[in-house]
């Protein structure tokens, strides 16, 4: 018996998160507080009454998904993790809540990778869209035949089989989109997101975050963390520095990490954060086993 938490990435908050957890439970009030203080403004006015278009920046999105989600494992009962991951954003919160990363540290590193992220989202127009009923080789040959010089389109997430997010210039996301519909996809949506997570676009927030990853003081965590780029184990403070600088610009394998942890014998597991999203994905992934 094997017992996974996972946590969930950006696109996952509503306004009015976290609020239930900050009246009933004194250790999460004062981890919010402690937050607060943190990042010099009161995140917590946003996440509980701030309206949908402010929650919806990158620069809140990220600490308040992070938020939720690393203060509801920490105030858990029975939080003794076998293996942890977290999508994107999420594997943030998996490392801090395995205590690899301290609550303060962890919630620093991620309000510089949200900054970084923001700048380099305003210095391309560059966007990303869900495909669905495609093999990942179709949408990989047809999103490399799109890209070109300076037009790059790239599989950015691989969610669970048959649900994939490309990511890219603006136009090369929907030229790659008209090709993939001809090309027998069920549906290919552009998302309401402000750039290209995942694809070489981010490498201005790779460079800028390097020397804020550096200097964080990595631990062992409790358990094994799947991470993004590789989507196997890791406990290795070097190798966890190297994987979390990749994953800006590398695709999320969540189809892969899952996956792995199956074979691993995860037998259960609970998703930490806002929404049901992982939930939905991983069942999606154990069927099609």
């Amino acid at each position: 018996m094997s017992k996974a938490y996972v946590f969930p990435g950006q696109g996952a908050q509503f306004v009015g998160m976290g609020k239930d957890l900050y009246e009933n439970n004194a250790k999460a009030k004062e981890l919010f507080d402690k937050a607060n203080e943190i990042l010099g403004y009161r995140i917590t006015d946003i996440m509980f009454e701030g309206t949908n278009e402010d929650l919806k920046q990158t620069k809140v999105t990220q600490p308040a998904v992070f938020l939720h989600s690393v203060i509801t494992a920490l105030c858990l009962d029975d939080f003794n993790p076998d293996m942890v991951a977290g999508h994107s954003l999420g594997e943030f919160s998996a490392l801090t809540a395995a205590g690899a990363l301290t609550f303060e540290d962890g919630l620093r590193l991620v309000y510089a990778r949200a900054i970084a992220m923001q700048k380099a989202c305003e210095a391309a127009p560059s966007t990303m869209a869900a495909i669905i009923g495609l093999p990942d080789e179709t949408i990989e040959k047809i999103c490399s035949e799109v890209s070109k010089e300076g037009n790059v389109v790239v599989l950015a997430n691989y969610n669970s089989p048959g649900q994939v997010v490309i990511s890219g210039n603006v136009e090369a996301v929907k030229e790659a989109c008209t090709k993939l519909k001809e090309a027998g996809a069920k549906r290919a949506l552009p998302l309401a997101v402000g750039g290209a997570f995942h694809s070489p676009l981010m490498e201005p927030a790779r460079v800028e975050l390097a020397k804020a990853i550096e200097a964080a003081p990595v631990s062992n965590p409790i358990c094994p963390v799947y991470q993004n780029v590789d989507a196997l184990p890791h406990t290795d403070p070097k190798e966890i520095k190297d994987n979390l600088l990749k994953q800006l610009t590398a695709p999320v394998c969540w189809t892969q990490s899952v996956q792995h942890m199956f074979a691993d014998g995860m037998t259960e597991f609970v998703e930490c954060g806002p929404g049901t999203v992982l939930t939905g994905l991983i069942g999606r992934i154990q069927k099609s086993m």
